[in-house]
């Protein structure tokens, strides 16, 4: 008897936790298909909470430490 009561709240907690996680989903579905889009990544932070970053960005900071690089070594 023990057993099915365990069995059925690890089902409850289950069931809970996917309608959870399908309400995350439809409350952000819109944000994250655009992000995709566009060809951001996106990082799931907590309940309706989402980080979008452009990767060009870590794109444009490679380039400016490598151009910085190269003018060190010029000037020296």
């Amino acid at each position: 008897m023990c057993l099915h009561a365990i069995n059925g709240i690890s089902g409850f907690k289950t069931w809970i936790t996917r309608l959870i996680e399908h309400a995350d989903r439809e409350l952000c579905m819109d944000q994250d298909e655009w992000a995709y889009r566009l060809g951001w990544t996106v990082k799931k932070t907590g309940f309706g909470a989402r980080l979008y970053r452009n990767p060009l960005f870590d794109l444009q900071k490679a380039e400016r430490i490598y151009a910085e690089s190269v003018n060190e070594n010029v000037a020296a």
